[in-house]
Formats: structure tokens, C-alpha cells, sequence
């Protein structure tokens, strides 16, 4: 175990049961009267824990906290007091400690601590990695059957828990358990999609919320009430990466819903947002509004008319409503927004465009450093915490958070991280994405993607009289034959969009409330 405890204490000798307790326990035990011997030994060799006797004579354990904390930030210290008035507590949160006990301690007290500060981190990876395994066999089962859309989406919740809580441990061999099972709910999922897709959007009864009707189920019920809404739209967010952003947002929020819809193809903003916003298939919205619609192979940004297809589709629900419409592509016009919320708030929607997770999903193809950053899929949320934290995205939520809103965060897709080439050749003219392909003369073979021959059949544009649409699936992506090897090792392993995949498909859609 080789953990070691520093415990000052003016009256140690007194301690003496306790001590001799923790060390028939394994912990080595350093003993010292003072807070001025604690820094020394400190200084000599830093401890795993510091137990600190509040009432020393001479340099207080209040001071000595203080300098501990000092040099040693990270250290953590557990306060020991005779007294329970509530300033010495407040000092002693104030100075940072990790626990406190009140005088008189049993050994028992002093064991949980210990485990508390030292050892968490260990039981919680073996209870995480025991309950894993107990509930393996039960996923298993479950991922042979034949579910609908609500429990692929349960099955989903339960995977992303699962790769949460595992991310934790260290534990390679339960982590590379999970990967392998969740790979094969990937492709159990993909199926199932690829065999439900055509049915949902001809009209099936029993079909999940998509891109365009998710508005108009989900955030237009809102509009109703009288309070302003805020929807937070953060362009490629998936699932995990709310929930692992999602403790860091509950300071300020309560959450009221934490859903999940399934996204059209292909899982790319021109057509998944698009469609989001207009409440129409992007086939739809060429016929209804071709003034709103730019193809693949037209000059021009693919979703510069997202406020006027909103527009658009808020009138056709019957909504006359002021609204707004925000696209912050950089911190500096994040910043002005901020200060615009109190002209906001006038507003019955305000709808506000977030595009820095689909940016750093690029900027994670294109550069050596952001890719040494984001270098697995923990460290991909990570780095999405670390920006929301230091974003003025955070500055909107926290200034809402003292308001009478309604706060909703959703995305228009996701993302999966690639790692298998599927070949595939055409002519100039072919789509550039590497989870989707759409053009004449495509050579590919039909096993590998899931085909559309006809792209009328799942509502999108067709651009030639031969043009079919072929999707990767799983983690698979495009690639020519052309420089074949030099292209697969250049994207291998990065994080793209466009095709099917639990991660690119089953996405987020939360609805906040300010805390009371």
C-alpha cells in the first residue's frame, strides 16, 4: 500500500492507540507536535495525507494549513478539532481541507478517512469494474435481441454510464472489455437503423423524434409559456460529452430533461441542422425554399439561411413571436453576447449558435498539437469540459441562471472516432466527406456502406440522374486508392461525422431550469 500520514498534534503521545491502529493497517505514521515540525517533514518528504490539529499552541493548524497550502496545493489535509463553532469551520473550509473530524476521534473514523483520501480512487475503479462485469453478460443479452428505437436508446444511456464510470479505473483489460462490447453494439445499432431509416421518414407510426420534427415536439411546447427560452445549439456535441459536462452546468441549473433523438443522414451540419431548423427533409427544403438551399456543389456556406428557415418554420406552426438568432464563431463575440442577455430577455426565443466542438473536431484532423491533446476519447471530453469552463459560453449560462428562463442545450450531430478504411473511387465531382459519398461513377463495394441508390427514397437533393448516396457505418471512413496508405494513417483515429453510429445519431437534447 506505501501510503504515509503525517498527523501533527501538540498532545501526540496521547494519540499513540490510534497510530499504532493505522500502522497494524499497513499506513506508515509520521508523528510530530507541531506545526512548524509538520512543514519540515513536509519539506523533507511530502506525505499521501495530513491529518492537522486545529488548536496547537504556537503556529495554529489554521496557519499551518495556510502554509501547507502554499507549496503544497494538491496535498490533501484533514482538520482535527475540539471546538464545532461555526467560524473556526469556515476558516478551515476557507483554507481548503479536504475533510475535518471533531475531538474526540475513534479509530474507526480515522480508517474511513484515510481510505476517503488515499484509497478512493482505487475501491471506486474495483466497485465500478465489479459491477461492469455483473452487468456484462445482462448487455450481451439484451444487444441480441431485438430492440426498438426508446431501448436503443436506454441501451445507449447505459453505454455511455459504462464508458464513463470505466474511463475512471485502471483497469486496461475491463477498459478493452467494454470497447469490444461497445463496438458490437455499434454495429448491431447500424443495422438496426439502416433497416428502420426509409420506414421513419415515409411515415412509420412508431418512429422516433429526428432532426426535423425535433423542434417541433420538443421546443415548441415551450414557446407557450410566457418565460423566454434559450436554445443553446453546440454544433457536433454528443451525449458523453454532456454528461460529462453536465456537473459543471448543474451548479447553476436544475435538469428537468435529459433526452436523446436520432439524427437524419447524412450527420453533417448542412443537412442535420438544416433540416433541425426548417422542420423539413433537405429534399423538402430545395422544393419549398430554394432560395435557402445551397447543394454540395454550389458556391457558398451550406447553412447561411438557418434563421430564415426557422422563421419559416415557426410560422407555419402558427408562432408570431420576437425572436433572436446568435452564431458565435469566436470568444470575442461570445464576450458581446453576454451583454446583450438583458435585450435578450424580451425576446420569447433566443436561439444561440455555438460552433467550437465541431472546430476542435477539425482542428484535431489538421493539427499535431490539438491531436496529441485529444488523443483518446477521454481526453476528447476532456478538453470540451476544459473549453466550456473557460468559454463566455459559461458567462451566458451563469448570467441565465439568475434569470426566469427556459435554457435548452441540443446539437444537430456527433461524432465517432474512425479507425477502419473502407476503399472507395469516383470522379471529380464526388463528395469530399469521409463518412458519406455522394456521385456518378461511384466504384465501391455494396457490403461495406449502406446504399441509397435512389436519393428521393431519404429525402435528399439529387444531384445528377445517377447519384447515389453510400454511408460508413461504425468506425469505418472513406478512402481513395490514390496514396492510400499515406491518407489512411493521416486520419485514422480522428473524430468524424456523417454516417451512422450511435455517437454521430443518438444525440442530446436537455432542458434546464435556474436553480431556486
Amino acid at each position: 500500500m506505501n501510503i504515509t500520514i503525517l498527523w501533527a498534534d501538540d498532545e501526540i503521545d496521547l494519540l499513540k492507540p490510534h497510530i499504532l491502529f493505522l500502522q497494524e493497517k499497513g499506513y506508515s505514521v509520521i508523528p510530530v507536535m507541531s506545526g512548524r515540525d509538520a512543514l519540515d517533514e513536509i519539506e523533507a518528504h511530502v506525505p499521501d495525507l495530513v491529518f492537522l490539529d486545529e488548536q496547537m499552541p504556537g503556529l495554529s493548524g489554521i496557519d499551518t494549513l495556510s502554509l501547507i497550502k502554499e507549496r503544497w496545493p494538491q496535498l490533501p489535509v484533514v482538520m482535527i478539532t475540539k471546538s464545532e463553532e461555526e467560524h473556526i469551520m469556515e476558516d478551515a473550509l476557507g483554507g481548503k481541507i479536504s475533510d475535518y473530524l471533531i475531538k474526540p476521534v475513534n479509530p474507526n473514523q480515522i480508517l474511513l478517512t484515510v481510505k476517503k483520501h488515499t484509497e478512493m480512487r482505487r475501491l471506486q475503479s474495483e466497485h465500478s469494474t465489479m459491477n461492469y462485469q455483473q452487468q456484462f453478460r445482462e448487455i450481451g443479452m439484451q444487444l441480441s435481441s431485438r430492440m426498438d428505437w426508446e431501448e436503443w436508446i436506454e441501451m445507449y444511456r447505459r453505454l455511455v454510464y459504462w464508458e464513463l464510470e470505466l474511463s475512471k479505473t485502471q483497469d486496461d483489460n475491463i477498459h478493452d472489455i467494454f470497447m469490444s462490447q461497445k463496438r458490437d453494439a455499434n454495429q448491431q445499432f447500424c443495422r438496426y437503423y439502416q433497416d428502420n431509416y426509409v420506414d421513419w421518414l415515409s411515415g412509420a407510426a412508431d418512429k422516433p423524434t429526428l432532426s426535423p420534427t425535433v423542434l417541433k415536439e420538443r421546443l415548441f411546447p415551450l414557446l407557450k409559456d410566457e418565460r423566454p427560452t434559450f436554445l443553446i445549439v453546440i454544433d457536433n456535441f454528443r451525449y458523453d460529452q454532456w454528461k460529462f459536462v453536465q456537473p459543471t452546468i448543474e451548479q447553476y441549473f436544475r435538469t428537468e430533461r435529459d433526452d436523446i433523438y436520432f439524427t437524419i443522414l447524412p450527420t453533417t451540419t448542412q443537412f442535420a441542422r438544416n433540416a433541425m431548423f426548417a422542420g423539413l427533409m433537405p429534399s423538402e427544403i430545395e422544393r419549398k425554399y430554394p432560395q435557402y438551399w445551397v447543394n454540395e456543389d454550389e458556391e457558398g456556406w451550406k447553412n447561411q439561411y438557418e434563421n430564415e428557415l426557422l422563421d419559416e418554420n415557426l410560422r407555419r406552426h402558427g408562432f408570431n413571436i420576437k425572436h433572436s438568432y446568435s452564431k458565435v464563431l469566436n470568444a470575442q463575440f461570445g464576450k458581446k453576447l453576454v451583454d446583450r442577455i438583458p435585450e435578450m430577455m424580451h425576446n420569447r426565443l433566443n436561439v444561440i449558435i455555438y460552433n467550437f466542438i465541431d472546430m476542435l473536431s477539425h482542428a484535431r484532423t489538421e493539427s499535431d498539437i490539438v491531436r496529441e491533446l485529444a488523443e483518446n476519447e477521454q481526453a476528447y471530453r476532456s478538453l470540451t469540459l476544459s473549453w466550456l469552463q473557460h468559454s463566455p459560453l459559461i458567462e451566458i449560462l451563469k448570467d441565465l441562471a439568475t434569470r426566469d428562463v427556459n435554457v435548452v442545450i441540443t446539437t444537430d450531430h456527433g461524432s465517432v472516432r474512425i479507425d477502419r478504411p473502407v476503399r472507395v473511387k469516383g470522379d471529380r465531382d464526388i463528395s469530399v466527406n469521409l463518412r458519406y459519398k455522394q456521385g456518378r461513377l461511384l466504384d465501391y463495394n455494396a457490403k461495406d456502406v449502406f446504399e441509397v441508390k435512389d436519393p428521393s427514397r431519404i429525402f435528399l437533393p439529387r444531384r445528377h440522374v445517377t447519384s447515389p448516396y453510400i454511408f460508413c457505418r461504425e468506425n469505418d471512413f472513406f478512402a481513395y486508392p490514390n496514396n492510400y496508405n499515406q491518407y489512411v494513417q493521416y486520419y485514422t483515429s480522428t473524430f468524424q461525422h456523417g454516417g451512422i453510429s450511435m455517437e454521430e445519431c443518438l444525440v442530446p437534447y436537455v432542458v434546464l431550469r435556474p436553480k431556486p
